[in-house]
């Protein structure tokens, strides 16, 4: 069967360093900082008091109050992105075949906050009194859910978990889907809000967390002195859509989905595998499947955590899939400047490797100061790069040895 080409017609996001993707981009391409101290709680008993949290975020300006209360805040990310990747793809349900049309939104963890705040009352007041709306909020698969409600998409609606690598596996499966003929549009992507006591308490007492106090040197990845990541929130979605089916209508194309790898290192719960070979089987996977060589790509969007294992373990892992070409290519990371979205990330990362290819951008790796001799690519420092590129790639490896890359193509 011929496989049919994949575009990109919407795009929706919000992250620290903005609410809508064209602000997003411009501050990533100047190099914003969103990483502050954590406004949300009160950190006083917590080693952790910095993270990248939403800025001017109120959800009763996007809907009314009462969908707001019965709305976890991942999902309210979520319903937002899937409205600008919409919005920005000028595509109309009334002349869609609503069958043909899938959601697949994932998340790392959920509700997390509600599930916290459930079980307090359910320990104050007695359990059987918790919110009805618990369970439906709380679960993961809610965001792509609802969205699919909101704009009446019919098909194959799903909800990617794999951690870190949640955001890409969806948007690639999204791929494929509409590659093998299953679907002619989806909304895809990931969203994630768990930057709460128990989330930041989670990951700290596992080591993952940079405790840097402050803001511009906590997120540092692949400088020498990282000491882990620091967790942010948001969501990213892109609207897929079958070639054809985008031309006939006269969509105007952000970009095209060119190929993805996936793999498991089947090594450890947390660490990736020493030598970086799961990861690289990943992207070698990828470029297979775009039918492209390594020399083809100019950019990718590390996943670049700033813990000191992963940024290690991903240097070897872009040397040995790309071989020689490794050392002409640009590589960022961008949780620089937003934190790591854990299951939005890949989704978030997508919207920025899509926007570096079309205005021919490498955005920087901010914060980075002290050379890491095992971190030795050129990671676009301080600031952004302009380039030249046909392709880019951007990379999620998530807990549970679960990588994925996914290439996008220039149009």
């Amino acid at each position: 069967m011929m496989k049919r080409r994949v575009v990109i017609t919407g795009m929706g996001g919000l992250s620290p360093i903005g609410n809508t993707v064209p602000e997003m981009w411009e501050n990533a391409k100047n190099g914003v900082c969103g990483i502050d101290t954590i406004k949300s709680f009160d950190t006083e008993n917590h080693k952790v008091k910095v993270a990248g949290e939403l800025k001017n975020y109120n959800p009763e300006d996007y809907m009314d109050k009462m969908q707001a209360r019965r709305t976890a805040r991942f999902t309210q990310f979520a319903l937002i992105a899937a409205r600008e990747a919409m919005a920005c793809s000028g595509l109309s349900m009334e002349t869609e075949d609503a069958a043909r049309c899938g959601v697949n939104i994932s998340s790392g963890i959920g509700g997390l906050p509600t599930i916290e705040e459930e079980h307090y009352k359910g320990i104050k007041r007695g359990f059987d009194r918790v919110s009805p709306l618990f369970v439906p909020m709380a679960i993961t698969n809610m965001a792509a859910g609802m969205v699919a409600i909101e704009h009446g998409f019919k098909g194959s609606c799903t909800c990617i978990v794999t951690a870190c690598a949640s955001g890409t596996n969806a948007i690639g499966e999204a791929f494929r889907q509409i590659r093998d003929g299953y679907a002619d549009i989806f909304l895809t992507g990931g969203a994630e809000s768990c930057i709460s006591e128990l989330g930041i308490g989670g990951f700290t007492s596992m080591k993952a967390l940079s405790e840097e106090p402050d803001p511009k040197r906590a997120s540092i990845p692949f400088d020498k002195e990282r000491g882990g990541f620091v967790m942010g929130e948001g969501a990213g979605v892109l609207l897929l859509e079958e070639y054809e089916h985008a031309a006939a209508r006269g969509a105007k194309i952000l970009g095209e989905v060119a190929g993805y790898g996936v793999s498991c290192d089947a090594n450890h719960m947390t660490a990736p595998l020493e030598d970086g070979s799961g990861a690289a089987a990943c992207m070698m996977q990828a470029m297979e499947d775009a039918g492209i060589t390594a020399e083809q790509i100019g950019y990718v969007n590390a996943h670049g955590t700033a813990t000191p294992m992963n940024d290690k373990c991903e240097t070897l892992a872009v040397k040995s899939a790309f071989g020689d070409a490794a050392a002409k290519l640009l590589m960022s990371s961008t949780k620089s400047m937003t934190g790591h979205l854990l299951g939005a990330s890949g989704a978030v990362e997508a919207l920025f490797t899509v926007s570096a290819l079309a205005d021919q951008f490498a955005p920087p790796t901010v914060g980075y100061k002290v050379p890491d001799p095992e971190c030795d690519l050129e990671i676009v420092p301080g600031r952004g790069r302009t380039m030249d590129t046909e392709y880019a790639m951007s990379n999620s490896l998530g807990f549970g040895g679960h990588n994925a890359s996914i290439i996008f193509r220039r149009v």
